[in-house]
């Protein structure tokens, strides 16, 4: 199975499954002599895990990492760093009904058309549970960003047809946790809790935005051509399930704009005037917040009845159970944000290379 892997310098390969007996990741290209914070890595583990709130998925799993590798005495060594979570509240048998049916928007029958075998048990290695993963590589690549300075903000910015206006700006972390469904306005997020518990209620489920913002990354970080950091950083956050839409800065808004209004000005001063290249020009950062943007489709599994077919092609009425997320952002905040600092570090070690004396 190929794709495990993302990464050039920074290189991060998962395995595992959602109902097997573990996930995991290897690390590779982490620099050496790192302090690492491991509750750190755990407190971002935990806001991704499941069961954390009455607008998320019941499952009840305590995504507790475990290090076999790569470090010693608290530091990393520059050799790869292995970890494993353990699965403990997988529940295979409430999946029985699906072996040999293909769910709705889910990957599978294309699974089972690519490989001529799938694990329906939660989707197997499709599963959204493979993200535990990236969390972890991401807390570790920002670790060693922020000796570098380098600084993230990631929220939500929009549930359903709830948006935030002043999408793009940097909040504080205790104002974006100060509420479950992690919008930094307490307003908006009481409105997209309501709309998550009402759709909930219905068996039905809704999509959203989430937005990261990374700041202090040196200029000059990104390839050109066809590396540039904008493809790298919307190829990484396109991986995560159920993403359907990356923008960098302005995004789609860009095409209601006029160039005079679009073009981010130099001012008297040296500096930007505007920022809606979002932190990125011609593939490569500006100094300026990086700004990214991630559209979450509306969770597949639902509880209504659907029309779908077997593995024989006969029609099925298929009326999902299990435990699901009437809505994904609130969970995939700290996966965005992973994702980004996977990306930028890869690239920040790529131009340390390129500048070799």
């Amino acid at each position: 199975m190929a794709g495990n892997s993302i990464g050039t310098l920074f290189k991060l390969t998962t395995f595992g499954e959602s109902h097997g007996k573990a996930i995991g990741g290897i690390v590779d290209g982490c620099p050496s002599n790192i302090s690492l914070d491991l509750e750190a890595i755990q407190s971002d583990l935990d806001r991704r895990k499941p069961g954390q709130s009455s607008i998320t998925t019941q499952r009840k799993e305590q995504d507790r990492v475990e290090f076999l590798s790569g470090l010693f005495e608290g530091k990393t060594t520059g050799t790869p760093i292995g970890f494993i979570i353990h699965n403990q509240d997988s529940r295979s048998k409430d999946y029985d009904h699906l072996k040999d049916v293909y769910r709705p928007s889910h990957a599978d029958m294309v699974y089972d058309k690519k490989y001529g075998i799938r694990d329906h048990r939660g989707g197997g290695r499709s599963s959204a549970r493979e993200t535990a993963c990236r969390v972890v590589a991401g807390s570790l690549a920002k670790q060693v960003l922020q000796q570098k300075g380098v600084t993230t903000s990631a929220y939500v910015s929009g549930v359903y047809n709830i948006q935030m206006d002043n999408r793009g700006q940097f909040y504080k972390a205790e104002d974006i946790e100060q509420s479950i469904v992690r919008c930094p306005d307490a307003v908006l997020g009481n409105r997209m809790i309501d709309v998550i518990e009402q759709v909930a209620s219905e068996g039905d489920s809704v999509g959203g935005e989430v937005t990261c913002v990374i700041r202090n990354v040196p200029i000059g970080i990104g390839e050109p051509v066809f590396d540039k950091l904008h493809a790298d950083l919307a190829k990484g956050c396109m991986s995560i399930n159920a993403v359907k839409a990356v923008e960098i800065g302005s995004g789609k808004q860009s095409r209601y704009m006029k160039g005079s209004e679009h073009n981010d000005q130099f001012s008297e001063e040296g500096g930007l005037t505007s920022n809606y290249s979002g932190g990125i020009q011609g593939g490569i950062s500006n100094g300026e917040d990086i700004v990214v943007s991630v559209t979450f489709k509306p969770t597949a599994t639902i509880s209504k009845n659907q029309s779908t077919i077997d593995n024989t092609g006969q029609n099925v009425n298929l009326a999902a159970s299990g435990r699901h997320d009437p809505c994904v952002v609130p969970r995939a905040v700290p996966i965005v944000e992973a994702m980004c600092l996977l990306t930028i570090l890869d690239h920040y070690l790529r131009q340390q290379t390129s500048q070799l004396s």
